[in-house]
């Protein structure tokens, strides 16, 4: 039986639409999240490490306190996010779109391992 809030890793959410969904404290360690749609979804203190979100929506999300190490955000639209004390150890943000984000900084985007837009970047 699966731990409360543990999703069983490697399931494929792909292409889903979660807008608006609480996700809060859930793990979801190693999912495919890929094209999902989480705009205004709450995923505080959510585990995401090693989850693929390439080119997922995650505008309005709220990601703080969230553990995104390791996570795949390329192409990701973070707009207006917010990322507050999250954890972006190795985190990949190529082309991810940034402007807007809460508590986006330079120490955080040090940690990662990737090129991003600029947060403020207008065509972002």
């Amino acid at each position: 039986m699966a731990k409360q809030g543990k999703i069983p890793q490697g399931l494929n959410f792909s292409g889903k639409d979660f807008s608006g969904a609480n996700f809060a404290k859930a793990d979801f360690s190693g999912a495919n999240l890929r094209q999902v749609n989480l705009t205004d979804a709450d995923l505080s203190k959510a585990t995401l490490k090693d989850a693929v979100l390439a080119n997922a929506i995650l505008r309005k999300a709220n990601l703080s306190n969230a553990d995104l190490s390791g996570a795949d955000l390329s192409g990701a639209d973070l707009r207006n996010a917010d990322l507050s004390d999250a954890n972006l150890n190795g985190t990949i943000l190529k082309d991810a779109h940034t402007k807007g984000v809460k508590g986006l900084t330079s120490a955080m985007l040090s940690k990662t391992d990737s090129e991003h837009r600029s947060i403020m970047d207008p065509k972002s």
